[in-house]
């Protein structure tokens, strides 16, 4: 019996190997078919002339354009909180426009958050919200900058997207 499935599994086995060898016949036909394209693709193509009639050029003066920019400012986002917040003791208070950068449960992983910010320059502050986000209350929001106008909290925020990709305006009522 075991010599019976010995001698089936090695059939198989033969009959597997052998059966997935290339042949020489599908190499050849491969080539000549690579060949054949390269013919083509490369037989020389006879050169035309092209023969070009001067032409009278009229000099015009060039009057220098000025592109408008649209002015996005408008057009950009501000949100609010509506729940309220107070400034953390020791930051300056916010203006009515600032660019928030991060939100966080802890009030220490928000000023390590500030205080980085402080090193790189800028006039950063932490909040603390009266509102509920997923089930919790009392988050503490990290600004980064703080502007009277909106033109300007949008140039800074701009600056900070490479590091801050959901960086967002936040109006204050």
């Amino acid at each position: 019996m075991k010599r019976k499935i010995f001698l089936v599994a090695s059939l198989c086995s033969m009959v597997v190997l052998t059966g997935c060898k290339s042949r020489e016949k599908a190499y050849r036909q491969a080539f000549e078919l690579a060949q054949e394209n390269e013919q083509t693709t490369t037989t020389p193509t006879t050169p035309v002339a092209v023969v070009t009639t001067p032409t009278e050029v009229k000099e015009t003066p060039v009057q220098p354009v000025t592109p408008v920019q649209p002015s996005t400012v408008d057009n950009v986002e501000v949100r609010t909180i509506d729940a309220g917040f107070t400034v953390l003791p020791g930051y300056n208070p916010l203006k009515a426009y600032s660019v928030q950068v991060g939100s966080f449960v802890t009030q220490a992983n928000a000023e390590r958050a500030a205080a980085t910010l402080k090193q790189e320059g800028y006039d950063a502050r932490v909040l603390q919200t009266n509102e509920v986000i997923k089930g919790r209350t009392g988050w503490f929001r990290v600004i980064a900058s703080s502007f009277d106008d909106k033109a300007s909290a949008v140039s800074s925020r701009e600056s900070l997207r490479s590091r801050y990709p959901d960086a967002w305006i936040l109006y204050r009522k």
